[in-house]
């Protein structure tokens, strides 16, 4: 069969039919005659032809056996089925269209209107199957660029984080780790259905991400305080704690010149109230308990367990197996108690 011309099955237990089809045909496409359902279904194990004409009518297995088969199978059920048939009532019609059939051709078939009815198929099938193609090369298209404008947005995040966290002098990786524990924070929540009816709405991807901007209010705190090697003074640590509400509110600047609003929302709820107390004790807002936005209870544990494995310029790293029991001393006063739950639960994964 030719490469360049579409490939027609046609299907018929009378001989008479096959050769007055395939006469109609010869010269416009390449054309495969079967005398039988069963041979169709052996054939196609092999090939698969652009259109099928099929009788209705025919021993051991009718047009309507055949077709179900093919509508069955996934290299089969897109392929193109036209019925030929004697029949003219319009039930039989109904039931042929019902099983997937495109068109009911009523025999004996005149041959220019059989190539007709087949050319505007083929032709429509063809247009069909163009612009499937091209939808899935402009979904490509959008998906790569949507992937480069989400790493050049998370490089720019990356940069700003660090410069932000070199500060106060860590060494910038602080906001990395914060984002991948608190990734695992969230993976045992929804192993335990911890908060499952919240966290099911969330955009798990986008929210890490937009957590790396949870110390941008630092920007505007003085070095001399950032970068102290000793204990704040009360007026250096209420300096300090002007971070949340700065970031916040720098946060919300963004929002009035784009239109992201999504990633903002999480970026201004981590801002703003991971360092709220679940006893009410924190800042900037002193909420309590559930008040305090579920972002920022997680975040909260994350950060806090991180400063504390971590080397600061006022303190050195603690032993895991401190830092750890000093988060969970704080259950009920400065944490969540059902996070502190899911947090002991994947200690194994920090």
């Amino acid at each position: 069969m030719g490469k360049d011309r579409q490939t027609v099955f046609m299907v018929d237990d009378d001989a008479t039919n096959l050769a007055v089809g395939a006469s109609a045909l010869d010269g416009y496409y390449d054309v495969l005659t079967l005398n039988s359902g069963q041979k169709l279904l052996k054939v196609l194990e092999r090939n698969i032809p652009d259109l099928i004409l099929l009788d209705v009518e025919m021993p051991d297995m009718n047009g309507y056996d055949v077709i179900k088969q093919l509508k069955e199978k996934g290299e089969t059920e897109q392929i193109p089925v036209i019925f030929l048939t004697a029949k003219t009532d319009g039930e039989s019609e109904y039931e042929g269209f019902s099983l997937g059939a495109i068109d009911y051709i009523t025999k004996p078939f005149f041959p220019p209107l059989l190539r007709k009815r087949l050319e505007v198929h083929l032709l429509a099938l063809s247009r069909s199957n163009e612009l499937a193609e091209f939808n899935q090369k402009l979904k490509e298209l959008v998906e790569e660029k949507t992937r480069a404008i989400i790493e050049l947005q998370d490089g720019l995040l990356k940069t700003v984080a660090n410069l932000v966290e070199r500060r106060d002098g860590t060494t910038g990786d602080h906001v990395e780790r914060v984002q991948h524990y608190l990734g695992i924070l969230i993976h045992g929540m929804k192993k335990m259905g911890v908060y499952e009816r919240e966290s099911s709405r969330w955009d798990v991807d986008l929210l890490l991400r937009s957590s790396q901007l949870h110390d941008i209010g630092k920007i505007q705190i003085r070095d001399s305080i950032l970068q102290k090697p000793g204990r704040l003074t009360p007026e250096e640590f209420e300096e300090i704690k002007k971070h949340a509400s700065i970031g916040a509110q720098i946060i919300s600047d963004i929002e009035e010149a784009t239109s992201e609003q999504d990633f903002l929302k999480y970026a201004k709820i981590f801002a703003a109230s991971h360092h709220e107390r679940w006893d009410g004790q924190g800042y900037p807002n002193r909420l309590k308990g559930e008040s305090i936005p579920l972002l920022g209870r997680m975040l909260a544990i994350v950060d806090v367990y991180d400063a504390l494995v971590s080397e600061r310029p006022y303190k050195e790293p603690f032993p895991k197996e401190k830092a750890v029991m000093m988060i969970l001393d704080g259950s009920g006063t400065q944490f969540d108690p059902a996070l502190i739950e899911v947090f002991k639960s994947v200690l194994d994964e920090l």
